[in-house]
């Protein structure tokens, strides 16, 4: 498959981004670690931590993919109840193998992240992780977040924002340009998916611009740069 879904908000893009996933799936674990040389497990404890700061007693991690995040989220607060959401069902599957190989308890659901089939102020806590960008609409998926949240609950969105003007966002911009597309397709048979990947981080928001999107959603929002600005975590709390 080469085919690959447009970028950007307001895009139609919900089938391709779901036919471009399950086609990956068996090899995307395998891919985040290599193409992030593993620094990505330090920017999912970071969420994590802001994720279950308040003390969260339900848990909802949107487009869960493989449920990585999910699996961290319930191993740091085991007495929490974590769902993981998703619209592609060859993912789900994955996570499910490996929370069963854990052992660890989550509920893994399909979803759609722009019609979340939850009924309001169901969950303390909503994260996503290297998710949010594929959604073809940012606004509308904000406003399930915050829709789906409890007072006072929290969205933690973690993701890649656009390369920053200077040497190292010059640097990451030919590796995620050039150098992940060749070895993701390698990999993953895929060359779509992982030309896809640094198309639609160069066409995220910039982090303020997130953060305004999720003020204008009515969130109270901060959020911090990670790794020189690969990653940032943006935190939402519901007034």
């Amino acid at each position: 498959m080469t085919n690959r879904p447009p970028v950007g908000d307001k895009q139609d893009k919900g089938k391709d981004v779901q036919a471009m996933f399950a086609s990956i799936a068996p090899r995307y674990d395998l891919l985040n670690r290599v193409l992030s040389l593993g620094v990505d497990k330090g920017w999912r404890r970071a969420a994590a931590q802001e994720a279950l700061a308040l003390k969260p007693a339900r848990v909802l991690d949107v487009a869960t993919g493989t449920a990585d995040f999910a699996l961290e989220l319930k191993t740091r607060a085991p007495g929490a109840e974590v769902i993981g959401s998703d619209f592609v069902p060859q993912m789900l599957a994955i996570g499910r193998e490996k929370a069963a190989a854990r052992h660890i308890d989550i509920r893994l659901e399909e979803g759609d992240a722009l019609n979340l089939p939850y009924p309001d102020g169901s969950f303390d806590s909503i994260t996503c992780a290297f998710g949010f960008r594929n959604f073809a609409d940012y606004a509308r998926g904000l406003a399930e977040f915050h829709r789906v949240l409890a007072p006072g609950g929290r969205a933690v969105i973690l993701e890649f924002p656009p390369p920053r003007p200077g040497l190292l966002g010059s640097v990451f911009r030919v590796y995620f340009q050039h150098v992940l597309p060749r070895i993701g397709g390698l990999i993953s048979g895929n060359a779509g998916a992982y030309t896809y990947l640094p198309e639609s981080v160069l066409a995220f928001p910039e982090p303020e611009r997130l953060a305004g999107l999720m003020r204008a959603t009515g969130f109270r929002t901060r959020y911090r740069l990670l790794t020189f600005g690969i990653a940032a975590i943006h935190v939402g709390d519901k007034l």
